[in-house]
């Protein structure tokens, strides 16, 4: 019986997150579903993206986070439309929802906005289980993380589109061999794309907002 119920749970997950993806295909907004563990970057990723694109394309952001509105009060300064949801209100759950996203999209104007970017709880496990309606799926590997974080978390990197490999500027300091991060990450998934960033430098961040920019475009042109 049990099992039943957690395919039920999963089956009700991917029916709403089909839901969502047509709603954004209609709209052509891109959405992305930013993952990783605690303290990788993905706020200050969000952060850097959103300063640097704003004026080319209108955004919105989810916020998940077990407890406080901390990130989101970091991202208010754009003046953008931003959702918060607390997770410690459904039982602190590590993982964000469809229905969730759902509910969140209802305050938003879709069609007043170019990209909406989901900034999962912090966690390699549990996100990746859950489809969301997005259309790329970005997972944030700092190098202050171990290499082999890519085959001890397969799910969360073969079921990512993207991967950004951040705090490039820390590897003259760390004992971190970036080709052996890299070469596990391609053993997940051969097909991930993988941009070394450094948010702190500047680094990189070129090449992620091109690719960001030819993903939206291609959404909003579809």
């Amino acid at each position: 019986m049990e099992i039943k119920i957690l395919e039920n749970i999963f089956e009700s997950n991917r029916e709403m997150a089909e839901e969502i993806r047509s709603l954004l295909k209609e709209k052509k907004v891109y959405m992305i579903d930013i993952m990783s563990s605690p303290g990788a970057g993905k706020t200050t990723l969000t952060d850097t993206i959103i300063g640097k694109l704003k004026y080319e394309y209108r955004f919105g952001v989810i916020e998940g986070d077990i407890k406080t509105a901390t990130d989101a009060e970091k991202l208010a300064k754009h003046d953008i439309p931003i959702v918060q949801i607390e997770t410690s209100l459904f039982g602190g759950d590590c993982h964000l929802e469809s229905s969730w996203i759902m509910k969140s999209l209802d305050h938003f104007d879709l069609d007043d906005i170019d990209c909406i970017i989901i900034e999962n709880v912090g966690n390699l496990v549990c996100p990746a289980e859950f489809e969301l309606g997005d259309d790329e799926r970005m997972v944030v590997l700092s190098v202050t993380e171990g290499e082999d974080k890519p085959i001890k978390y397969p799910l969360m990197f073969n079921s990512s589109r993207t991967m950004v490999l951040s705090k490039t500027d820390l590897l003259p300091y760390l004992p971190y061999n970036i080709d052996t991060a890299i070469a596990n990450a391609r053993r997940a998934n051969p097909d991930i794309t993988i941009i070394k960033t450094s948010a702190l430098s500047g680094d990189g961040i070129g090449d992620l907002l091109d690719h960001l920019r030819k993903n939206i475009d291609r959404k909003k042109s579809a």
